[in-house]
């Protein structure tokens, strides 16, 4: 595309720690925020109704919102408004039957409803941390399997990590609850972040030329992919908050917050472990 061109930066000119420093504080902060959240309500970030039971129900008015929420015959544990028209609001119950309209609901249409068995929530939740716990076990194994060398495969693992941990505690900053949809987001990420990284480590380590030359190569194609990626989530979240599509939005705005990150650690976190094996560490 020739309209996109990858800003040229000189890694070089800054230290390895002046590189290291900013996703290491990064990754830092987010689990004090994930640890903060845990020792608050027992749970790393809030689950959805899909792994804790309970009812959503998306109601239309043209009515005040404290009418539409009074309306309810139970008290929503959630209530806020949904797209940018402002007469859709979802609200979230504990009870796994959803809640009737009482008083006048002339004004009151529900356009969506969805329900949860608390032990099916609880058989889903265990599932879904078993497949995100199976899915960064397995590509672990792959890198090391891929290089044999601890560094380069210790710089994709923490990398990889980092992508899942950021975003977890920005979910919690910006009030995203841990849905299905949002751990299919989180695998994804996983997916990127192995795929940006990967790239990096071939053309340093597999492929011929300067250290930073190689460094640069991988940024022109990995950071395009990266800024494309971002800008396809970017539209979708936008797009998905428009029509009222709360999951299609949450999903976009980690995979966001993920992408951002990622880039953060391959070209910084990354780079500097790389640049310490092939100058410092075991490879000299």
């Amino acid at each position: 595309m020739s309209w996109f061109e990858v800003p040229d930066v000189d890694l070089s000119q800054y230290s390895m720690r002046q590189l290291v420093a900013p996703p290491l504080a990064v990754l830092v902060v987010a689990l004090a925020v994930i640890g903060g959240w845990m020792a608050a309500t027992g749970a790393p970030v809030s689950p959805g109704i899909e792994f804790t039971g309970g009812s959503e129900v998306v109601a239309q008015s043209s009515a005040p919102s404290a009418q539409v929420k009074a309306a309810f015959d139970a008290e929503p544990t959630s209530f806020r408004s949904v797209g940018t028209n402002g007469n859709r609001y979802l609200a979230t119950f504990q009870s796994e039957n959803a809640p009737g309209i009482s008083g006048d609901t002339a004004d009151i249409e529900i356009v969506q409803s969805q329900e949860v068995s608390p032990t099916f929530g609880s058989s889903t939740q265990g599932l879904a941390l078993l497949g995100v716990a199976a899915a960064f076990l397995g590509m672990s194994v792959l890198v090391f399997a891929l290089f044999r060398t601890f560094v380069p495969s210790i710089a994709v693992v923490v990398s990889a990590f980092s992508d899942i941990v950021v975003p977890v505690a920005l979910m919690n900053v910006f009030e995203i609850k841990l849905s299905l949809g949002t751990v299919a987001a989180l695998l994804m990420l996983i997916g990127y972040s192995v795929d940006s990284d990967i790239l990096l480590n071939n053309h340093v380590l597999r492929r011929s030329g300067g250290f930073w030359e190689s460094v640069d190569r991988a940024m022109n194609t990995g950071v395009t992919m990266t800024l494309t990626s971002i800008a396809a989530m970017v539209v979708m979240t936008i797009v998905s908050y428009i029509f009222g599509i709360t999951l299609m939005s949450s999903i976009g705005l980690v995979l966001v917050m993920g992408l951002v990150t990622d880039l953060m650690n391959t070209y910084m976190l990354n780079v500097t472990l790389l640049r310490w094996y092939k100058f410092e560490g075991v490879a000299k």
